[in-house]
């Protein structure tokens, strides 16, 4: 352990590299750039290029690449080596700023949503100085951001950076009325990964878990998650040899890797790393996802990151844990000062204004095949967006909007007056593991999205949202100052929560009696992808965006478009992996169960006339039984999917596959499982769950 210091950060060319080996001038031209967001010149570029190339090579790289997100949600790269031919047979090793600031992939073979043609094949990635160059698998990675010839954004980092920047300009507005002045206001993001670990040889004999990444069937293990044991338990040996490699990679890689253990679902786990800058905390994740997939096979192991991968326990999330500073300032924090106090309920405020605005939108960020499978149960919050405050934070909005005195938790009575405003406690209240969206102390921790999602969707609409809340503020504060901004700052908070009261729910998101509690107050329940998609071309939607630069109408729509096609593209996968299954592994399987059982039965009428062979022939029955069902089932499936697999309304196609194909496959799926535990182990055709997730 004594070698973490050493280690950390040292495939990253991070800020202490670069004061090491730029010259004094250009490490602060490129810290404006980096911490100011000034823009950066060709020159500096050039300075930085050949330090970044001397390290890169010292470090064993050979080729570099600018390290992008296209709309597919993964990473993209592209190799280039520093080699470069001198003419006299010998070669020299080259890196230009040109080079580092900008590249040109092919564009036409990435989604685009229509924005691009195949013949329109050319695309930019330009360098993004705020997240750090890394190298990995020698091979110096440059993050860059990824656009169309013609400067439309093809990529996830593009929006996010825009969105960044928009609640940078309007944080700065609110804090300049509190005689706040500062350089940079930053969102900061801890991502908590959760994922699962099974055996190669499972996984082998699973086709789909290989083409869905979930198991399209399988009955419930004997034993799940229901005696609590595997949570936080000891990690098995070849696990905890995976997490040690995982985290001494990602340790090079300057990612903080913080805390691991075991999740609450047999094979399941997870990793924390400490808060950063929302942007590099995106691409650290990124990275992570990857190290993870890649190393698990050091091991005999796979990794899952499906957000749904077994049926019946928990599924996987990623907790987006969000929150909004300048410097060493938290300001979700509730401070130690009266006006902090104000400063924090004017963030607070907005967060909930943000949220309720645009719980559709927010929902739709997470939306996608597999965590229609995950949301609504096993620790999973519902697909109704709400707010978790707790019991101190609760009862404070409660005596704001109704106008009446606040005790807090030390049974203290304090007017909610301009001047005594209350010393707030951070974390006075338990955790709601059924909430979308809580505060927990001095962030807030957005629960929905699943295990495999790039969190830069759901950043990038938190922080335009969040823009939009306190613009409003500081447009109708502006000219105010003293006790008359005081007042009219606590009146503007009482009025904005009376209006979004509705979106704040401490109860139980399971209940059945929320849905209809949420439908009352007016709040959306877009329970699928198909039926959340829509809220991203909502007119609301794209206004927002384009008053804040976000996005453009058309950037809007493109992705709702790679979003749609994704889902239908997906769910085809899912129903033809589904149908092949079904007819060359499951039903040969059940069919060669069912003739051995009756020739048994021959078998033993032939060999005892008279014998009684009625729970053989019951058996025989059953088994008989369920083939019957399960080609009842085959045959409704192929032929709805048949006659919606042509349309060309992606929306539509959507809508059929959400609401029609779904029930049908719970219903082949319910047929072919209900026959894993009839017919005899031996002759059946897959590991099952009792093996998968059992394995030693």
């Amino acid at each position: 352990m004594s070698k973490i210091p050493e280690i950390y950060g040292s495939m990253v060319f991070n800020e202490h590299t670069m004061q090491e080996r730029l010259p004094s001038a250009t490490y602060k031209d490129l810290m404006r750039t980096i911490k100011k967001g000034e823009p950066l010149n060709l020159e500096v570029a050039n300075v930085v290029a050949h330090a970044m190339k001397e390290w890169a090579i010292e470090k064993g790289a050979t080729h570099y690449t600018h390290w992008f997100q296209p709309l597919s949600g993964i990473t993209s790269e592209k190799h280039d080596s520093f080699l470069d031919p001198t003419g006299d047979g010998r070669a020299i090793m080259s890196f230009s700023g040109k080079e580092l600031i900008q590249g040109e992939p092919d564009a036409s073979s990435f989604p685009s949503g229509g924005l691009r043609a195949t013949f329109e094949a050319r695309g930019y990635t330009a360098w993004d100085p705020t997240s750090y160059a890394f190298i990995k698998d020698e091979v110096l990675c440059i993050p860059t951001a990824f656009c169309s010839y013609t400067g439309e954004a093809l990529d996830k980092k593009t929006p996010l950076l825009r969105s960044m920047s928009a609640i940078d300009e309007q944080s700065k507005r609110v804090l300049a009325l509190f005689g706040e002045h500062v350089d940079r206001v930053i969102t900061t993001v801890g991502a908590e990964q959760e994922y699962f670990l099974i055996s190669e040889k499972d996984y082998a004999k699973r086709s789909d878990l290989i083409m869905t990444g979930r198991t399209l069937f399988g009955y419930s293990p004997l034993k799940g998650q229901e005696l609590e044991e595997h949570y936080f338990g000891a990690i098995r040996p070849t696990v905890n040899e995976f997490m040690k490699e995982l985290d001494s990679e990602l340790w090079k890689l300057g990612v903080s890797a913080k805390t691991k253990h075991n999740e609450v679902a047999p094979a399941q786990h997870e990793l924390a790393p400490l808060y950063t800058n929302g942007n590099r905390a995106i691409d650290e994740n990124l990275l992570t996802m990857e190290k993870m997939r890649l190393l698990a096979s050091h091991y005999g192991l796979v990794c899952l990151q499906h957000e749904k991968p077994f049926e019946g326990i928990n599924g996987s999330g990623k907790h987006n844990n969000w929150s909004i500073s300048a410097g060493k300032t938290n300001f979700l924090d509730p401070g130690e000062t009266p006006m902090d106090n104000l400063r924090f309920l004017v963030f607070l405020t907005g967060v909930i204004q943000a949220v309720d605005d645009y719980q559709e939108l927010l929902r739709m960020t997470v939306a996608s095949c597999g965590n229609d499978h995950r949301l609504g149960a096993n620790e999973a919050p519902p697909a109704i967006v709400s707010i978790f405050l707790g019991d101190e934070l609760g009862a404070i909005v409660d005596a704001l909007v109704d106008d009446h005195e606040y005790t807090s938790a030390e049974k203290v009575a304090v007017d909610l007056g301009v001047s005594v405003l209350p010393n707030f406690l951070k974390d006075n209240t338990d955790r709601n593991r059924t909430s979308p969206f809580a505060f927990t102390g001095n962030k807030f921790e957005f629960r929905m999205p699943g295990s495999a999602v790039n969190l830069a969707d759901c950043n990038m609409v938190l922080n335009t949202a969040m823009a939009k809340s306190l613009k409003d503020f500081a447009d109708a504060m502006e000219g105010k100052s003293g006790d008359e901004f005081e007042s009219a700052a606590i009146a503007y908070i009482k009025e904005t929560l009376k209006k979004h009261q509705r979106i704040i729910f401490n109860g139980n998101g399971y209940s059945d009696e929320w849905p209809a509690e949420a439908e009352r107050r007016g709040l959306a329940n877009n329970r699928t992808t198909a039926d959340a998609l829509p809220a991203y071309v909502a007119e609301k939607s794209i206004k927002l965006f384009e008053e804040f630069n976000v996005l453009t109408e058309v950037e809007a729509r493109s992705r709702y478009e790679v979003k749609l096609e994704k889902y239908t593209k997906l769910m085809n996968i899912e129903v033809r992996t589904m149908k092949r299954m079904t007819r060359r592994t499951f039903l040969p399987a059940i069919n060669k169960y069912a003739t051995l059982v009756a020739n048994e039965i021959n078998e033993m009428k032939a060999a005892c006339a008279g014998i009684d062979t009625s729970v053989q022939d019951q058996l025989l029955n059953t088994v008989v039984d369920g083939i019957k069902e399960i080609n009842d089932a085959l045959n409704e499936l192929h032929a709805a999917h048949l006659a919606i697999r042509d349309l060309t309304d992606e929306q539509e196609k959507a809508n059929k596959y959400a609401h029609e194909i779904v029930p049908m496959m719970e219903r082949l799926r319910a047929g072919v499982d209900a026959m894993e535990i009839v017919v005899a182990h031996d002759l059946w055709p897959v590991p099952t769950y009792n093996d998968i997730l059992f394995y030693c």
